[in-house]
């Protein structure tokens, strides 16, 4: 049976009295779930690859934007690499704490990196001026070396308590927490994701765009149509992504204080985080083409490269075929009398 991200939600000593309910049928390691996690892998890869390459290679690191949109990238790919790992049996120990150490590392770091972006273009639109200083190239290190300690120092717990457990000859990457705090971590970690992607991550983005529009409404650019449609787009696409996770994640919460303990909304609630987190993972795809490739300043660079790639590519073939014929032509031809 294929690891799911849903088997760290089994609550059964909650539900112990009614039949379990693993979720939707091919919640278990079947084709379907395997083929998803393998084309958000592919996808994400590619996105966020692309990103990486044409910030250092061609654009270069010169403000807080950029560091963002960099440790952004960074933190989709280490996301979207951990999905082939789950989406086959975990062999051992070492690989069952790799899995979940990455993907916990890339679902904090990415929550905190969308929410700095979304500050940084605040600061950049609504505080122009004064702004300045803050954004630069030097402050934008120093957040982005915050946010990763920030995020390792939360993953941590998960980390440390992953256990391979085994039964039936079917190994399955779960949580191992000590029987005295057994309730205890389980609620610290669906507070901790429900803390940075509902009660932090998503009010100060918000906040954040809001402020944003409000200044736009004001000004007279030709682009302010583009720029309120472009934000439009960034909420809607981090309230789509992450919101039902988080919804069911707290959900979850409420069955440890025995408040839907009932067989219907366990089966319910296990049944739709299989979906929600599919939907969720699906973010470190979107990530790059909202971020990245809807900039100016990216595309323009995107567009060189291209250009640069199929000129060197043209030039590469028009050479070989000159050469071809030369070397053909002054090949002498065996008579056959």
């Amino acid at each position: 049976m294929d690891a799911s991200y849903s088997d760290m939600y089994n609550y059964e000593d909650n539900t112990s009295d009614c039949e379990q309910y693993p979720g939707p049928e091919f919640s278990n390691g079947s084709t379907v779930l395997t083929v998803l996690y393998y084309l958000l892998f592919c996808l994400g890869l590619l996105g966020n690859v692309t990103v990486l390459w044409v910030l250092l290679r061609y654009i270069k690191l010169k403000n807080m934007t950029d560091v963002c949109l960099l440790n952004l990238a960074l933190s989709d790919l280490m996301l979207a690499v951990s999905l082939p790992l789950w989406a086959h049996e975990p062999q051992n120990l070492a690989s069952c704490r790799l899995m979940t150490g990455v993907y916990q590392l890339g679902f904090y770091s990415g929550n905190l990196f969308v929410t700095l972006m979304s500050m940084d273009r605040y600061l950049a639109i609504v505080h122009a001026v004064a702004a300045m200083r803050a954004r630069s190239l030097r402050y934008g290190i120093i957040a982005s070396i915050a946010i990763w300690v920030v995020a390792g120092i939360m993953a941590t717990p998960q980390l440390i308590f992953a256990s391979l457990e085994i039964e039936a000859d079917d190994p399955r990457c779960e949580p191992l927490y000590p029987d005295d705090m057994l309730q205890f971590w389980k609620m610290q970690r669906n507070f901790s994701e429900n803390t940075v992607g509902l009660f932090v991550c998503l009010p100060i983005m918000i906040f954040c765009y809001v402020k944003i529009l409000v200044v736009l409404s004001r000004s007279r650019n030709s682009q302010k149509g583009k720029a309120v449609k472009l934000i439009f787009i960034i909420v809607c696409v981090f309230v789509v992504c992450w919101v039902p996770y988080n919804v069911i994640v707290f959900l979850k919460t409420l069955q440890l204080f025995d408040m839907m303990n009932d067989c219907d909304a366990s089966k319910t609630l296990n049944s739709s985080m299989c979906f929600a987190e599919i939907i969720a993972l699906a973010h470190c795809c979107v990530n790059p083409v909202i971020y990245a490739f809807v900039g100016e300043k990216f595309r323009k660079s995107l567009g060189k490269v291209t250009a640069r790639c199929f000129c060197w590519s043209y030039q590469s073939r028009v050479a070989f075929r000159d050469t071809t014929e030369k070397e053909t032509s002054n090949t002498p031809v065996k008579s056959d009398y």
